[in-house]
């Protein structure tokens, strides 16, 4: 296994609350230590605001303003706005939201920002479910997942949220993972210096709720990355696709095998799920192709 280099800048703090294992916190404490000191947070509802607490006893160096859940995007343009009537342009404005406040309730604050294109860096945590209530499937949630509220497996597709966001032509789109810390740190990066709305989806298994064991989180976020369930893309001005990776390198069955909320598949069902990531990714090559 390739060793991963990389210097921590201590923009995360220690004693945060998140599950044993939990991926989610390894990725804030790669992106604060990239958006570094010059910035300023906003967080809504999710186990994000519980992993970052409140002042004075946050995780982050950097101050957080905790907003609703469908206000994640207009609650980050208006701390833009104002930092820019300071004389602040140049302070990173950081949005932290679950993909409940990205995808579901806060879709509405996020296209509209989107058109108006805010200057703010917009980062969702993806578990692909409500995790912080009780893991309710969410419209992030694969087909064929088990979640609090699909016993019997989601019977609708993950919502395709990177093409919707590229129709509103904004600067830039990536998803990262926290299997590939120097792949994020880069994109983060490459975001903070770009200007206008920039959005990062990551990747987050979730422990309880997806049933991954305490120390497999970052061993599924590979898998779900070189299977192409998630791959690594990057998206600018809506029309330039860039893949990370040339090829799939495993199959779908071993990223699935990881989790419990898959575990009443079936064969004819797996297959069908391997058609729909095979069909997913040649679409995504001839996007990157063009």
């Amino acid at each position: 296994m390739e060793k991963i280099d990389y210097t921590d800048t201590g923009q995360f703090c220690s004693g945060h609350v998140a599950c044993a294992g939990c991926a989610e916190a390894l990725a804030m404490r790669v992106i604060l230590n990239e958006v570094g000191t010059d910035a300023v947070g906003v967080v809504v509802p999710s186990c994000t605001a519980v992993i970052l607490g409140g002042h004075p006893m946050s995780s982050a160096k950097i101050p957080f303003l905790h907003g609703t859940l469908e206000s994640a995007a207009a609650s980050a343009a208006g701390v833009k706005r104002a930092l820019r009537a300071m004389g602040r342009d140049d302070t990173t404005v950081l949005c932290l939201a679950g993909d409940g406040g990205t995808y579901d309730i806060g879709l509405q604050s996020l296209s509209s920002a989107a058109e108006r294109n805010e200057d703010i860096l917009y980062v969702c945590f993806d578990n692909e479910g409500y995790m912080n209530t009780g893991g309710q499937k969410s419209s992030s949630t694969p087909k064929s997942a088990t979640t609090g509220s699909t016993p019997l497996g989601k019977t609708t597709r993950k919502k395709n949220l990177i093409e919707i966001l590229a129709a509103h032509r904004i600067p830039y789109i990536a998803t990262v993972s926290p299997s590939h810390l120097n792949d994020m740190k880069a994109k983060v990066k490459k975001a903070k210096g770009m200007r206008g709305m920039k959005v990062i989806i990551v990747l987050i298994p979730c422990l309880p709720g997806w049933g991954v064991a305490d120390n497999a989180a970052v061993k599924t976020a590979r898998l779900a990355v070189e299977s192409g369930v998630f791959p690594l893309i990057e998206v600018e001005d809506g029309l330039t696709y860039k893949v990370a990776q040339d090829e799939k390198k495993h199959p779908l069955d071993d990223y699935l095998a990881q989790q419990k909320r898959y575990r009443h598949l079936k064969d004819d069902d797996r297959a069908e799920l391997q058609a729909d990531v095979d069909a997913s990714w040649s679409r995504l090559i001839g996007l990157a192709a063009m």
